[in-house]
């Protein structure tokens, strides 16, 4: 079942949403938020609430010169979890900022969110909607991480046979079960050494200096590469738009 809405978070730019209950829905479910046509998806997963404040200001440029750019550049849908927080405000923020046109699509489980005139919250850690994306895919789950198949599902289907990446900025536990999904759908995970936490675990597993059996066993895949955050814009955005071109 796909029920359609819209959105007032932001006075300059309406959103509107979906909620969905089965993933053999979601085509319907993106048709009818006009998001049919085949284009590069650029999938961000990554810190959420605990972004240290010294990291969100390092991670902070990578969004405004590197990642709204290229998605901008490309005409990509950016895939995130849609919630004012961490990764996903970074990359609302930052197409505001450079006024990007790109589509910003925001997957959540609807007992987490708070939805503008919303008087039953459903949850005590449920998050507002990061107010500058432009479309919302609310899913079945009342935990934090059943989001997680569900981006990789919606980033397949609105790629249809088109380039798409994911790319791990910091991260949290969540962040291991993100990169596992995507692994799973065969999709390149570039991983941003230097960005903090689960990104510099998987970085460093890369480099055959394992701490952790969870990012030994993903570094192992052959799905993931690193790019350090500290490297030129140049070189971040030449080595990211080649991978979805």
């Amino acid at each position: 079942m796909v029920n359609f809405f819209r959105l007032n978070l932001n006075p300059k730019q309406a959103a509107v949403g979906v909620t969905v209950s089965e993933s053999a829905d979601l085509a319907k479910a993106l048709e009818q938020l006009g998001l049919s046509n085949s284009r590069p998806v650029l999938v961000i997963v990554g810190g959420a609430s605990q972004i240290s404040e010294a990291d969100f200001l390092r991670i902070q440029s990578l969004f405004v010169e590197v990642l709204a750019p290229i998605a901008q550049s490309l005409g990509a849908y950016v895939v995130d979890g849609g919630t004012d927080a961490g990764v996903m405000r970074l990359i609302g923020n930052a197409r505001s900022q450079i006024n990007g046109k790109f589509p910003l699509i925001g997957v959540a489980p609807t007992a987490k969110v708070i939805l503008p005139d919303q008087t039953h919250i459903l949850s005590d850690d449920a998050t507002a909607l990061e107010p500058h994306h432009t479309h919302f895919v609310l899913i079945p789950g009342s935990n934090w991480g059943d989001e997680s198949p569900w981006i990789v599902k919606v980033a397949t289907v609105l790629a249809s046979g088109a380039p798409s990446l994911t790319v791990l900025i910091n991260g949290g536990e969540i962040s291991f079960i993100d990169v596992l999904n995507s692994v799973i759908a065969e999709r390149l995970v570039m991983v941003i050494a230097g960005s903090g936490r689960t990104a510099d675990k998987l970085a460093s597993a890369l480099h055959g200096d394992a701490t952790d059996e969870r990012a030994k066993e993903l570094a192992a895949s052959g799905h993931l590469q690193t790019i350090d955050l500290e490297a030129a814009p140049e070189e971040l955005i030449n080595t990211i738009t080649n991978l979805l071109s």
